[in-house]
C-alpha cells in the first residue's frame, strides 16, 4: 500500500517551484520529509509566495530557464531524482497573446527538454507532467470535458498546452513505453485554482486582492463568467497521489487525468467576490464589463473527473464556500499579521484532516 511516508527522504524535483502552485507543492513536499530540488529562472511576482514562505532555506535552489536543454539535463542527472513534478511554464493567456513566442518556447520546448533529459536518465522515476485543463478545444458545453475528448485551444496559451500533451505522449510511445521503462510518466490537467499567494497578473483573486491591499476597487471585466473553483490544494492532493500510483501500478503509466471540483462549485465571478467579502471586510468591487475591450475570455470550462476517481481514488474534499474562505483567510492574515508560513502549514494540516474525515483514500 503506498502512503504518505512515499515521499520521505526521497530526492524530488519540482520546476517551476518559485511560482504559486509550485511553492505551495514544495512545502507539502517538505512536510512529507521529501528532499526537493527546485528549478525555475526567475521568481515571478512581487510579492511572490515562493519569498513569503521562505522556502529557498529548505531546498536546493537552481536557476535556470527551463528552454535550456544543455543546462536542465546536467541538473536531472546530476540531482538523480526519484519523483519529478514538471510545473515551469508561462502560465497566463493574456499574456500568451502579446508574447506567443515565448509562451509557445516556455511551454512545448520546455516540455520537450524534460523529457530529453528523461531519456539519458538510467534510474526509476516518477514523472508527472502538469499541463491545464485550457489543453482541451473549449466549445463551452455544459458537460465535463473526459481525459479523451480534442485538446487544442484558439488562444495562443490554450494552444501550447495542447501542443506539450502531444509532445508527452510523442514521448511515452516512442521511448517510455511498457511495464520495463525506468521513467513513469502521469499527465495532469487542472484549472481554475485558486489560494494564498497567487499574485500572477490578470487573475481575478490576484487582481482582487492587489487591490483591495491598497484600499481600491478592482475592476471586474467577466462578473458573470463562470468557473469550477478550485483550492489550490485539490490539484496538488491529485498530482502527488498519480506520483505515488505511478510507483506501483502499471494502469497509470503515460495516463492524463483530470483534477477539478465538484459541479456545484461552478460559481461566476461575481458569486466569488461576494463571497471574499464575508472573510475580508476590505472588498470592493465595479463591474467594467460593459465598457471593457480585450482578448476572448472563456465562459465556461469543466471537467469530467471519473477517471481520477476509478484509477487513483481521488475526489475532490472542499465545497466552494470553504474554498473562498482558505482563500479569503489566507490573504487577509497575510496583509494584516504576516507568518504565512505557519498559517500555510495550518492549511495544509486542515486539508489533510478534512480529506481523512471525507474517507479519501490517497490521504
Amino acid at each position: 500500500m503506498i502512503t504518505k511516508t512515499t515521499f520521505k527522504d526521497k530526492k524530488v524535483i519540482v520546476t517551476g517551484h518559485t511560482g504559486f502552485k509550485g511553492s505551495w507543492l514544495s512545502l507539502w513536499l517538505l512536510k512529507l520529509g521529501a528532499k526537493v530540488v527546485g528549478v525555475s529562472d526567475v521568481i515571478p511576482t512581487n510579492p511572490s509566495n515562493f519569498e513569503v514562505l521562505d522556502i529557498g532555506k529548505d531546498i536546493t535552489d537552481i536557476r535556470l530557464d527551463i528552454r535550456d536543454a544543455d543546462a536542465l539535463k546536467r541538473v536531472i542527472l546530476k540531482e538523480k531524482p526519484d519523483f519529478l513534478f514538471h510545473l515551469a511554464a508561462q502560465p497566463l493567456v493574456r499574456l500568451s497573446y502579446s508574447d506567443p513566442l515565448l509562451t509557445y518556447t516556455s511551454n512545448v520546448i520546455g516540455t520537450a527538454n524534460v523529457l530529453e533529459a528523461l531519456r539519458e536518465y538510467d534510474k526509476p522515476c516518477s514523472v508527472v507532467m502538469i499541463t491545464s485543463d485550457k489543453a482541451y478545444d473549449n466549445v463551452e458545453w455544459v458537460w465535463g470535458y473526459r481525459e479523451n475528448d480534442v485538446l487544442g485551444g484558439s488562444d495562443p496559451y490554450s494552444a501550447s498546452k495542447g501542443a506539450a500533451e502531444l509532445v508527452i505522449k510523442s514521448y511515452i510511445k516512442s521511448f517510455f513505453k511498457g511495464k520495463d521503462s525506468n521513467i513513469k510518466i502521469g499527465v495532469a490537467r487542472a484549472g481554475n485554482v485558486i489560494g494564498g499567494g497567487d499574485w500572477a497578473l490578470d487573475r481575478i483573486v490576484p487582481d482582487a486582492v492587489t487591490a483591495w491591499s491598497r484600499g481600491e476597487i478592482v475592476q471586474l471585466r467577466n462578473p458573470n463568467a463562470t468557473r469550477p473553483w478550485q483550492h489550490v490544494l485539490e490539484p496538488l492532493g491529485g498530482y502527488l497521489n498519480l506520483a505515488m500510483a505511478l510507483v506501483s501500478d502499471e494502469r497509470v503509466q503515460g495516463e492524463a487525468f483530470n483534477f477539478g471540483p465538484p459541479a456545484e462549485n461552478n460559481h461566476s465571478v461575481i458569486e466569488l467576490v461576494k463571497e471574499m467579502s464575508l472573510y475580508w471586510d476590505k472588498v470592493k468591487y465595479e463591474d467594467i464589463s460593459k465598457s471593457y475591450v480585450g482578448p476572448h475570455e472563456a465562459g465556461l470550462l469543466k471537467l469530467n473527473c471519473d477517471k481520477a476517481l476509478v484509477y487513483l481514488h481521488w475526489k475532490a474534499v472542499m465545497g466552494f464556500k470553504e474554498t473562498v474562505q482558505f482563500t479569503a483567510e489566507w490573504y487577509r492574515n497575510y496583509y494584516e499579521n504576516g507568518n504565512s508560513r505557519d498559517f500555510t502549514l495550518k492549511q495544509i494540516e486542515t486539508y489533510i484532516e478534512a480529506a481523512s474525515r471525507k474517507a479519501v483514500t490517497w490521504n
